[in-house]
């Protein structure tokens, strides 16, 4: 069943929310590689006990800064919340697809206080913090992908039908829980080149070998691996369910998924040659997210109600005629 479209206002508005949103999550992660989460203490949501920081250092002022536009993003979250159950009649899928934005957008903000409050800023290097990296990826991941599901819906695409969907729902599920993985292995490895920076890209290559390592250093030699075959599997995934599911969107998707998944690959190469600097690693997770919405998208056009399948797929199996 399709929707009608929402007004072009709302549209505007949802897709200036996910675009600001991606601000905050670059300025989250420069907050991050430039070892300024420690620039309020351990202290939320004030600042080093203020409100308003007096004579704040440079660090203090880029997590402030991050702390302002957070909260400014979660108020716009609420509005495209109130706006999706105002604009939309009840059983539209904006309605819900803005709910689980603003979810998303509070647990995204109670796991960077977390980060804060427990202390897994600046040059802590425990197992802890890496584990609270990778949920704060996650949950990054699925707040963008929420905020992309607004914006769709808001064209007055069909709501998503889970049922019955066979190999290409197989394919879908396997793509974005692959990316996940694969997000919270480049969070780990970010860290790792955070806390252990290396001065040449040899002794960062003996320094994911050695035994003596740590564990952060040891790990982070897995994401270019899970890289390339989660790119590998993207690819052929994508074009099985454009395969499967002959739409123009998911076509279009699958096309987008390609073409951002090879550029991704040579940001991770040039960030590997480069030694990780701080522009190269926004760059890197930009990109990441412009493939996971790709891979979103594909999704939501994939498993929409009214997607076109194979013949082959819906024909009837005919019965042999007796000799």
């Amino acid at each position: 069943m399709t929707h009608a479209a929402s007004s072009r206002r709302f549209q505007a508005f949802s897709l200036g929310v996910l675009a600001f949103t991606l601000v905050v999550i670059l300025w989250g992660a420069f907050v991050r590689a430039t070892g300024s989460g420690a620039g309020c203490g351990d202290h939320w949501p004030v600042c080093n006990g203020e409100v308003i920081p007096r004579e704040p250092s440079v660090q203090t002022l880029i997590e402030y800064t991050h702390r302002l536009t957070s909260g400014l993003v979660m108020i716009l979250a609420l509005a495209l919340y109130v706006w999706a159950r105002r604009g939309h009649a009840k059983g539209h899928p904006v309605r819900s697809a803005a709910a689980w934005a603003l979810f998303f957008m509070v647990t995204e903000a109670l796991v960077g206080a977390g980060i804060v409050l427990l202390k897994y800023v600046a040059d802590n290097a425990s197992v802890g913090r890496a584990l609270w990296m990778g949920v704060h990826l996650v949950n990054t991941f699925l707040l963008v992908g929420a905020q992309t599901l607004v914006i769709w819906f808001a064209r007055g695409r069909a709501a998503l039908s889970l049922r019955g969907q066979g190999l290409p729902g197989a394919l879908m599920g396997l793509s974005i829980l692959g990316l996940l993985v694969l997000g919270v292995s480049g969070a780990i490895a970010a860290l790792g080149d955070t806390l252990f920076p290396s001065t040449t890209l040899a002794e960062g290559l003996r320094q994911d070998v050695s035994e003596t390592a740590h564990i952060l250093i040891r790990l982070r030699v897995l994401h270019p691996l899970i890289a390339v075959g989660m790119g590998a599997f993207l690819v052929v995934a994508s074009r099985w369910v454009a395969r499967l599911r002959p739409s123009e969107d998911v076509r279009r998707a699958a096309s987008a998924i390609t073409v951002l998944y090879a550029v991704q690959l040579g940001a991770g190469v040039t960030n590997l040659l480069l030694l990780a600097p701080v522009w190269m690693q926004l760059v890197h997770l930009l990109l990441a997210d412009f493939v996971w919405m790709s891979v979103v998208v594909m999704c939501a056009s994939g498993l929409a109600a009214d997607a076109p399948r194979l013949v082959a797929e819906t024909a009837p199996a005919s019965s042999a005629e007796p000799v």
